[in-house]
């Protein structure tokens, strides 16, 4: 129970979830960083970019300091960085095309 303690004071938005929900989201949490055909440095790479894509800053700085914590080196987390503002970049871009299209629009063609 003192572990409970400790992440409902970490996080206080776990105390609006019940018990037996937040024992399975920790356990599906914990079960996604076992060792596995990705290793640890890998995961946490793509955890930058999930979290960026999120809009979850708690998570983005933890994964941060757990990618170098696991090796990973400024020019690997900036490429993660990189890669996610470009899938951004091109989630704009796709959601224009869709509207250009159906609106029938072309500015400066």
């Amino acid at each position: 129970m003192a572990k409970e303690k400790k992440v409902e004071q970490k996080w206080p938005s776990y105390t609006m979830v019940e018990e037996r929900m937040r024992k399975i989201y920790f356990q599906f949490y914990h079960e996604t960083y076992k060792r596995s055909k990705l290793d640890r440095k890998t995961k946490e790479l793509i955890a930058i970019a999930a979290s960026l894509a999120y809009h979850c800053q708690g998570c983005l700085e933890g994964h941060v300091q757990k990618a170098i914590k696991n090796g990973a080196t400024p020019e690997e987390i900036s490429e993660a960085i990189c890669i996610t503002m470009g899938v951004a970049a091109a989630s704009v871009v796709d959601q224009t095309d869709k509207i250009s299209e159906k609106l029938g629009l072309k500015h400066f063609e």
